[in-house]
Order: structure tokens, then sequence, then C-alpha cells
């Protein structure tokens, strides 16, 4: 026979009244719909959504993502986020059954350069694109985002270069001006509506998930990790970098570096906060560590010596930016396990398979 003293009996009606206040709550599995999961960092986390045994939701117009990156056991949608029909009918069909949890957003386009010359695309796609997803949200009563932001908001970063969130917001370049925007709107929508986000800032993503079955494949690619790896493959022509008079111990541009895996479980550990805890959340992803592209490129020739070259600097590229992870530490637990030698192993042993299975 079990005996209950008085402080056993609160303990246990505290506890459950716990459970009730987080209602999904603790350990509850979710249903998630990822807005550009066909991309690089997207299918990633749906990589690893699908790993945790959540129920995904694909939606991509395949501009940038892969149909085959898409893991086999999510549910795939072909659309375009600034299509309010296609997401609405999508909406509608998906809540029907079960309401989505979360809505992750990784449906941007990125690069510095590209933007400066197409700046009506950009505002058009990333901030465009954020609104309709957003609308649609709020008329479907969806009360959870993730949102996949970047470090570029921050722009030119002075003294020792790391961020943290209260940094100044100065973007330099229209990419990181649509994310800022993206990212107050989504501040504001959710005030109004009584939702919560999750925004992540960060830079420089490398590598590709163990399995080796997906990493960041497509024809134009412009992020330094795989555009060095693809030169050591000789895939490519000889790798430039551009830029030897920054303001920097070697001349060349500093950065932080995060493996996507490690960035894909972040995005999971937010989404897990913010409807545990009923509160909105905006926090870096980085390593707290900066490396210079010549350092990157030393690091590389480790794998396999290549040859390399040098050109000017790009418009927009900031001398040096490191994302501090001192908060997602704190609040999520997160921090990143792989380093910048696995990033380049990973993403060379995923390009060399890519080589063999194109010969």
């Amino acid at each position: 026979m079990l005996n209950f003293t008085l402080f056993d009996t609160i303990k246990i009606v505290v506890f459950f009244s716990f459970l009730r206040y987080n209602d999904k709550r603790i350990g509850d599995l979710m249903k998630v719909c990822v807005i550009g999961g066909a991309g690089y960092i997207g299918s990633h986390t749906v990589y690893e959504l699908i790993r945790a045994g959540h129920e995904v939701v694909v939606i991509d117009n395949l501009s940038s993502g892969k149909r085959e990156m898409v893991h086999k056991e999510a549910k795939f949608y072909f659309g375009d986020i600034t299509d309010k029909n296609i997401l609405d009918q999508i909406f509608a069909v998906e809540c029907q059954k079960k309401p989505f949890d979360v809505v992750m957003h990784f449906a941007a386009k990125l690069i510095v350069p590209e933007s400066l010359e197409q700046p009506l695309e950009y505002y058009k796609n990333n901030v465009e694109g954020v609104r309709t997803m957003l609308e649609v949200m709020v008329n479907h009563n969806i009360k959870n985002v993730v949102f996949s932001s970047t470090a570029a908001v921050y722009g030119e970063v002075g003294g020792d270069g790391i961020c943290t969130e209260d940094a100044e917001t100065k973007p330099i370049n229209p990419y990181g001006e649509t994310k800022l925007a993206s990212e107050q709107m989504i501040k504001w929508v959710c005030k109004a509506y009584d939702m919560h986000y999750c925004i992540f800032r960060y830079f420089n993503v490398g590598g590709a998930d163990e399995s080796l079955e997906i990493g960041l494949d497509k024809d134009n690619i412009t992020a330094l990790i795989p555009r060095i790896v693809e030169s050591t493959l000789r895939i490519k022509d000889n790798f430039t970098i551009y830029g030897t008079d920054y303001d920097t111990e070697d001349g060349t541009c500093i950065r932080d570096y995060v493996h996507v895996t490690d960035l894909a479980k972040a995005h999971i550990l937010g989404a897990e906060y913010i409807i545990n805890n009923r509160q909105s959340l905006l926090c870096n992803l980085g390593s707290n560590n900066g490396y210079s592209v010549q350092e990157v490129v030393n690091k590389a020739g480790k794998l396999k010596e290549f040859k390399y070259n040098y050109g000017p600097k790009r418009a927009g590229d900031p001398a040096k930016v490191i994302a501090s992870n001192t908060k997602a530490k704190e609040l999520l637990g997160w921090k990143p396990k792989y380093d910048l030698d696995d990033m380049l192993k990973s993403d060379y042993d995923f390009r060399k398979k890519l080589k063999n299975e194109k010969k």
C-alpha cells in the first residue's frame, strides 16, 4: 500500500499542472512544415526531424534545391512561398488532418553579390515571401515559426568582430537588409496575433550529412567551403581569394563557420523551446571562433593540395564577423559538435562521391 504525504501530493499536482500548462509538452512529437526543405540547410533539418520521429511536410519550388535531397519519409509539395493560393491549399489539406505545430523557413535567396545586382528579386522572394507565409499561418491559426536568418544583418562589426544578439544591425547589402526586414515583420506579426518566433542568425555553413546522402549539390556554388573543396577535386577552376587588404592579420576576411548538421539540430531545439515555453527567441548560432579565408584554404590543402589565386575585394563583404553562441548554449543547451576540419572532410567526401557517381 502506497503512503503519500501532503508534500508528495503537492509535488504531483504541481508536476501535472506543469505538463498541462506546457501542453505540447515535453517529449511530444511535432508536425513541422519546412518551407525550402529541398535546399541545403532545409534538407538537413528535414533529415534530423525525421530521425527524431517528427512528421514533416516540405514545400519547395526547387529553384535551388533538389527533389532527391528531400527525405523519403517527408511529404513533398511543389510550391513557391510567394504564391498565397498554393500555400493556402497546402495548409488547408494538411491542417485538416492535424495542424502544424511549427513552420520553418529556409526559402531565401542568399548570394550577397547577386543581391546587389538583383535587389528587386531579393525583396520579392525574401520579404514578400515571408509576408505571404505569415499571412497563411495567421489564416490557419499556426502559432510558431522558426526563421533561418543571417549574421549579415550586423554589417560591419567593430572591435573584436564578435556579434552578440544586441549588437547594432546595419546591413551593407540587400541580402542582409531583406533578412532584417523579415525579422522585424515576424516580430510585429507574432506580437499582433499571439504567435511565437525563433530567429537564428549565423554565417558560413559547411559540411554534409554523415550518411553522405545529402549535402550542398547545385550547379552554381558560391559558399566558401564547398567552393574550395571543388577546387581540391578539380571539379571547378582554381579557387580565388577575394581581397587581401582587409583589416585582419593576413588581410583576408574572417568568418564564423558552423556545420550544417549542428545547424539543423539547433532549429529543432529552437522549435521545441518556443512551443514548450511559449516564448519567442532570437539568438546567434556559431562556433565563437573566426577563421580567415586564407586559413580555410590552408586547412583544405591538407586534404589535397590545390592551386588558388587572389582577386580584388567583392562589394558588400565586411572584414570580420563572428557570431557569439553564448545565448544558444544557455537557453537551448546547444553547442557545435563538429569543427572546421569536420566540415571540410565531410564536404570533401560528399563531393567526391558525387563526382564518382557522375563518371
